[in-house]
């Protein structure tokens, strides 16, 4: 089996364990995608939900959160850590949206990644969930399971994204990051494969299980 046959088997593989891809952050407006995706750095995505929940509440429109005072952002945004880099981004993500964009998300990679704090994952998430496009999400989990089912080779996300999207059918994508982010949290996790539960056993080379 090589690598693309690999990629596919797993892909299908997931689709049985996940049959929803969704992604964790809940959100209800493209840029509020945007936010919180940036906030979920080094943080959870139950905590982000919460913060942002207070977040959109207070200031439910990207004018407002343009307008916020950036003590009160960096309050609310203190449980996410790295609150002061944070609040800075979001407000002035948000100014940025409103100046040049009319208070839209725009939808190419060139574009988001011009953004204030947002780099090629968060770009690669909205354009997946909020456009529909071809896309990579290269997270924690992306690059830790992709890597032990022999995917990927590195662990710097701008590489593992290239590798994968020469295997993995460009309308996959998507879906398959997000069922790699519940699988990473429910199996393959950081501390521990737990192979025995793993219906990828039998083809997974850095697999604990052996195949009979």
């Amino acid at each position: 089996m090589d690598r693309k046959e690999r990629a596919l088997a797993a892909i299908e593989a997931l689709k049985g364990l996940y049959p929803d891809a969704i992604c964790s952050l809940e959100y209800e407006k493209p840029y509020e995608l945007l936010i919180s995706t940036r906030l979920s750095a080094q943080c959870t995505d139950k905590r982000v939900n919460m913060v942002t929940e207070v977040l959109y509440g207070k200031y439910p429109t990207l004018e407002a959160l343009a307008d916020a005072p950036i003590e009160d952002l960096e309050e609310i945004i203190h449980p996410c850590g790295l609150f002061h880099t944070k609040a800075r981004d979001v407000k002035a993500l948000a100014q940025t949206l409103v100046r040049d964009y009319n208070g839209q998300v725009p939808d190419t990679m060139e574009a988001l990644t011009s953004l204030p704090g947002i780099g090629r994952k968060t770009a690669n998430l909205v354009l997946g969930d909020v456009f529909h496009k071809p896309c990579i999400v290269t997270d924690t989990h992306c690059i830790r399971i992709c890597g032990r089912l022999g995917l990927s080779e590195g662990k710097d996300p701008a590489k593992v994204e290239r590798q994968l999207r020469e295997i993995v059918p460009p309308m996959e994508g998507g879906d398959f990051c997000h069922r790699l982010v519940l699988f990473g949290r429910d199996v393959c996790t950081a501390r521990k494969a737990m192979c025995d539960k793993c219906p990828m056993n039998h083809f997974c080379p850095s697999s604990s299980v052996k195949a009979e």
